[in-house]
Formats: C-alpha cells, structure tokens, sequence
C-alpha cells in the first residue's frame, strides 16, 4: 500500500498567482498542433451549437486531411487528428465555408460554453442559445479581444448551474425577470456580482473579458486565466460594474445568487422531452471522446442541428416526439453512449499512443478493453504518463497511470485517500477497478467536467 497521488493540477485551486514567460500555444484552426500522429487542429465552436452544413463538412475534412475521426473537448469544441503538414490552407478554405472561422486574429478566442439544453427541457431560467450567437459576434468584432488567450473560458449559464461547474473566466447566469448576473473568476473574488438586463449580458461578458486584459497588464504577469491574477488585481464585483457603466451598460452590484435548478451537472444520456409534447432531444456521449465521421453524419442528419457538450458529448435538438426512441435506438447500434448507466459516463482518458510522445501507453485502447467489464460512479481517468492531462476535477476519482510495464493506481474518494498499488499489470487492471468499486469510498460520484 502507498500513500495515495496528490491532486492532479487540473484538479488543484490556485492560492499563488502564475506568471507567464511565454507567450500562449494553444491550437487551433489555423495554428496546428504537432503530435505523434500528425498535426492537430481545434475548431471552436461557441456553445457547441453546430449546423447539419457546417457539420458535413468537417466530417468531410476529416476524412479528407485527418484520420477519419473528430474528438470531443471538455470545452464542447472539435478537433482533427492525423492532418498532413501542409494542409493548412485547405482546411481553413473549408472552414471558412462551413462558417467557423470568424475575423483573422479571433479564431482561438471563441472558448464558449453554454448550457447544452438551453431552450429544449423548460428547465432553465432563460434559454440562452441567442445570447451565445450574439457574444460570439460582439467578441469577434472586438480588435482588443484578439488579445485573449487560447485558454480563456466564457460560460452562459441558463440558470440550471451546469456550465458555472467548469470554472470559466467570465461567467453569465440567467436568473429570471429579464436578468443576468456577471462576474470574473470561479465564484467571483467576493461573492458578489454584477447584475445585467438580459439583453446586455453578451456585451456585458465581452466587456469583463476586457477588464481582465487590463487587470493582467497592470498585474505584468502574463495572466491566460483569471485565476492566474493575483488577488490584488482580480477585478471584483464592484470594479466590473462600473467598467460595465463606462461601456454604457447599467450594471447594479448584489450578492452572487446560487443556481436553482434541476441539478445535474451533465446532461444524462437518453432522450430530453420538450414541454408540453413539443420536439424531443437526444442527448448522447462519444465514448472517450471520439466519434468517427460515420457516428458523426449519423448525427448531423438526425434533425440538421448539433450541441457539442463539455462533457464530450452530443445534444441533438428537434426530433418528432414520436421519432425519438427509434432514433436513440439507432445511435445505440452505432456505438454511441445512450443510457444513463453507460459505463462510459465515468471514464476518460487523455490521448496516449500513438498520438502523444509522452505516453508510455495506448490509454485509450486499455480503456475500452477494461471499461464494460468495470466501472463505477467514480470517474476514472487514463493517463498515459504522468502529466495526466485532461483529469477530472474534484477530488473522488480513480487514476490510472502508465509505468511502461503496467498502470500506478490511485483510488482517492472525497476527501479520504484510498489504496494505491504502485504498478499493476495491465490484465490486472478489470479486477482491480470492480475492488474499487466496491469501497465505501466508491459511493460518493464526482462527475466534474475535465478541463483542457
């Protein structure tokens, strides 16, 4: 037995500012990634909400310039694998016809997330999906917001408390009577927000995202993200209202009102009834974040719409109440999660070989072999080294880390620290997996969402 890992630093609050000596890498759409396996382009997409169009012609690229796949982030956008150096200039024709590249100097900047059933399940505050569209635009056409990083997260939360989860930068909540509430920061510094009319809070969130460019200036650290401030710089509630008031938006300072709503956080796998017997949903998860282009069209053609969720995931609007089972059914046969007990819901993994040098391991293969045969409400997350990147946040997980000859593993519930085996063969790994399952430990389910 050993002490068990420290948290993961996904999974770990800042208490010391960062400072940056270099610029931020992030890929993109335009700016490629070097992997293992190729070049890696990330094309976001505000909110995740995506076209049947646009959808086809991704699919189409990825076929033609990848690897025939499109992966899932936990920020609800897309990303190619496999391109060819010189690609470049052909993908980025396509994505300018699929409408998902926006004014030069922007692309990476679009980190938007939103509630994914917005609009479809009458649960939320407000539906929200009109605010995404117009924050997209009023980002876009800001010159001073090109100036963001690759890493700074906007979330439009509709009052269901799902999006706030995934500690975004500037946040938007919806809280009824034509309102939203804003702040800086995962909780906001004080507990305090400001509060918006609805039909400001796009621009609104723009103007935040402004007001951190000038808090990390003056902080001279180089800050990507809010919680890399140091606390003497973090805009409070009371310094955005009036940067909010200088930018003509009326803004009124109060305390930062708790989500009320049905919970979750995640949309569950199956199918999302509207309300009074409107269109149905469908809302479904790409097992460790992976769809081939085929599950993919099979998506897109269902109602012509698409919802990227953070959680890796699809939401697919406007189906005939009366279509919804059958259609379910069929993206069950296709080898989409579509239950709300899918052993998939509670594994991940990060891209290990062939795609990352740094893995000691092909995580994502060792995954789906153990997943069905054992799995739990803990989260499980592969790493294939030991950067374990892309690790649940919270503090109940189980972590599996290649050692080259086997996984370290690493049961941690919330708060107690469980029984680590430093190395166990990978053959191993199914029984060991069903004993954590069963610890006490293994009754308390973490689902936050990864960030990346």
């Amino acid at each position: 037995m050993l002490a068990a890992m420290p948290q993961p630093p996904s999974a770990v609050s800042r208490d010391e500012p960062v400072i940056r000596d270099r610029g931020d890498a992030c890929p993109g759409a335009l700016r490629l990634h070097a992997a293992d396996d190729g070049f890696l382009a990330r094309i976001r997409i505000p909110g995740g909400i995506l076209g049947a169009d646009a959808a086809r012609l991704l699919a189409d690229a990825a076929d033609r310039l990848g690897d025939g796949h499109i992966d899932l982030t936990s920020r609800g956008n897309a990303q190619l694998r496999g391109l060819g150096a010189s690609c470049g200039g052909e993908l980025a024709a396509v994505l300018e016809r699929a409408g998902l590249l926006p004014a030069p100097g922007h692309e990476r900047v679009r980190n938007v997330v939103a509630s994914p059933l917005t609009g479809l399940d009458g649960r939320g505050r407000a539906d929200v999906a009109p605010w995404v569209a117009r924050l997209d635009r009023e980002l876009c056409a800001e010159p001073a917001a090109a100036a963001l990083s690759g890493r700074f997260l906007f979330a439009v939360d509709d009052g269901r408390g799902d999006v706030l989860s995934l500690s975004a930068d500037a946040n938007v909540l919806a809280c009824g009577g034509g309102q939203a509430l804003l702040w800086l920061g995962p909780g906001g510094p004080d507990s305090r927000a400001a509060r918006v009319a609805a039909d400001d809070a796009p621009r609104a969130a723009v103007a935040a995202a402004l007001c951190f460019l000038d808090a990390a200036r003056a902080a001279g650290t180089r800050a990507w993200r809010v919680a890399e401030l140091p606390p003497e710089h973090r805009p409070d509630a009371a310094g955005l209202a009036a940067r909010l008031a200088a930018a003509g938006i009326p803004a009124e300072v109060v305390p930062l009102d708790a989500p009320q709503g049905p919970g979750g956080p995640e949309p569950l796998p199956g199918v999302v009834r509207g309300t009074s017997g409107g269109p149905a949903a469908l809302s479904v998860l790409a097992p460790l974040g992976r769809l081939d282009t085929a599950q993919w069209r099979l998506l897109a053609g269902l109602s012509g719409r698409m919802r990227l969720t953070p959680w890796r995931g699809v939401v697919v609007p406007g189906l005939a109440a009366g279509a919804a089972d059958s259609a379910l059914a069929a993206l069950a046969r296709a080898g989409l999660a579509t239950a709300p007990d899918s052993p998939w819901r509670s594994v991940t993994a990060c891209t290990g070989r062939p795609g990352c040098a740094k893995a000691l391991a092909d995580v994502r293969a060792d995954a789906r072999a153990v997943a069905a045969r054992a799995t739990g409400p803990l989260p499980v997350h592969w790493s294939g080294c030991e950067r374990r990147c892309g690790h649940p946040r919270g503090t109940a997980w189980v972590d599996l880390v290649a050692t080259g000859d086997g996984y370290a593993v690493t049961l941690a519930a919330a708060g107690t620290a469980g029984p680590a085996h430093r190395t166990v063969k990978t053959s191993e790994l199914a029984a060991v997996l069903a004993d954590a399952r069963r610890t006490d430990a293994c009754r308390t389910p973490s689902h936050d969402a990864a960030k990346k």
